[in-house]
């Protein structure tokens, strides 16, 4: 973890890629899944600290993809793998 890192994780969200080859917005994502614009919205700036497998499962339903297309682990800052 960079210590300069404000979100406290490497964890990065991928929606804004997501969203784009759907043709969707997150809007559309928010209500089609039925939860607030606000949530994904601090899902997708990576400032999320938790996300409710409910919720990843619906989003993933939505938008026909698996956990690991809207998650991913970025390189720690030191190059070690944790």
């Amino acid at each position: 973890m960079s210590p300069d890192d404000p979100s406290g994780h490497r964890i990065r969200c991928h929606l804004d890629d997501l969203l784009v080859a759907r043709e969707m917005t997150l809007t559309e994502l928010a209500e089609r899944v039925g939860v607030s614009i606000v949530n994904l919205s601090v899902m997708k700036n990576d400032r999320a600290k938790a996300v409710r497998f409910s919720t990843l499962t619906a989003i993933c339903d939505v938008l026909r993809c698996q956990p690991g297309e809207v998650f991913s682990l970025a390189p720690s800052s030191d190059g070690a793998q944790q």
